[in-house]
């Protein structure tokens, strides 16, 4: 991975934002700027200096993963360590990760520093490390695709495992058991497995009810491979699908395909929403597709960009993202089919494989 060169977009970034240092506590946002994945620490990123802070637990892991940095060993709370760091670094405006740190976690952190004597002036910032992350190297892109892999080849095993008298909860075991005996880390969200009338809640849990012939099931699953993960949906239907299904079903799947054939690079996020809200709604479901069309995938299941009514984020070459619209019918039952994919020389290429049903 490229810690300098995703250091240097930083530091640009921070220059635009007059910001003369950053302390970045957000797990996949530290872990993306050091290569540090342990599960405590913050880094303090300077124009010259990188330095990761972290307790005894995990100086040894940090000095192998994040070779870029100073490691600095805490101990006991942040005031008992925060004032030595912060010495360092005289009068400067010192941003910290607003969307990360709490009201109550801000208020110790200006206590701290007033304490301390410092003469730092604290900085909310949101939205500085996100956008790197959104473009991926080509090295998150083969660790994504390896992800994607995984969970498509747990697609078409649960395809061939499933039946009607399985609950709901035994099928997202099969699932979970399968990819992680395929490689897979812990999965990055939980499995959802919702069948007939649950299927209609777009993030039902599994349940202990009782799948049966006659009625859709909506899977949604991720596999995470060195901390990258994937996101697939498909519907099944246990035995001949009926007439409601049929024309839920090509709805849906004709407004991805609508999407994935139609997007640009350029397009905004509301853009490429409405290639496939248009046809839900000329299919008179409109009402029926309530969340966006997709969003980022890496190191977090969720990331930019965000594809949905008024999302202004623009797509680039380099992003991975879903395309995953849905109709939900309280009382029947719901259809989403969700893929991945990538953008690359201002086209749009398919990264996942599993049959759609």
């Amino acid at each position: 991975m490229n810690i300098p060169g995703r250091l240097k977009k930083l530091r640009q970034a921070m220059a635009e934002k007059e910001i003369d240092a950053i302390l970045v506590s957000q797990p996949e946002n530290r872990r993306y700027l050091s290569g540090f994945d342990g599960s405590a620490g913050f880094l303090l990123i300077t124009p010259r200096d990188a330095i990761l802070a972290t307790d005894f637990r995990y100086t040894e892991q940090a000095g192998n993963q994040a070779p870029d940095y100073e490691i600095f060993r805490t101990v006991g709370d942040m005031a008992d360590w925060l004032p030595a760091l912060a010495s360092r670094l005289g009068e400067i405006r010192l941003g910290f990760e607003a969307g990360h740190i709490t009201f109550a976690q801000n208020r110790q952190l200006s206590a701290i520093i007033a304490k301390a004597g410092s003469r730092l002036s604290l900085v909310p910032v949101n939205g500085l490390v996100e956008p790197l992350r959104a473009i991926k190297e080509p090295e998150e892109i083969e660790l994504i695709t390896g992800a994607v892999d995984v969970a498509d080849s747990a697609l078409a095993h649960v395809e061939r495992v499933m039946r009607a008298g399985m609950t709901e909860k035994e099928v997202a075991w099969a699932i979970e058991k399968f990819m992680r005996e395929k490689g897979s880390q812990p999965v990055p969200f939980e499995i959802i497995v919702a069948s007939g009338p649950n299927s209609a809640l777009p993030h039902a849990r599994p349940s202990a009810r009782v799948i049966q012939d006659g009625e859709p099931v909506v899977i949604d699953i991720g596999a995470r491979l060195d901390g990258y993960s994937s996101d697939l949906t498909r519907t099944f239907y246990l035995g001949a699908p009926d007439v409601t299904f049929k024309k839920v079903y090509d709805t849906v799947l004709g407004a991805q395909l609508a999407a994935i054939a139609l997007l640009k690079e350029g397009m905004s996020g509301e853009e490429a929403d409405s290639l496939a809200r248009a046809v839900i709604e000329e299919a008179g479901y409109g009402e029926a597709f309530g969340h966006g069309l997709g969003h980022g995938v890496g190191l977090a299941p969720h990331e930019l960009p965000r594809l949905g009514p008024k999302s202004q984020d623009r797509l680039a070459g380099g992003m991975i993202f879903t395309i995953e619209p849905g109709i939900y019918l309280p009382g029947w039952g719901g259809v989403r089919i969700e893929d991945m994919v990538a953008m690359g020389d201002g086209e749009i290429r398919t990264i996942s494989k599993a049959r759609k049903t």
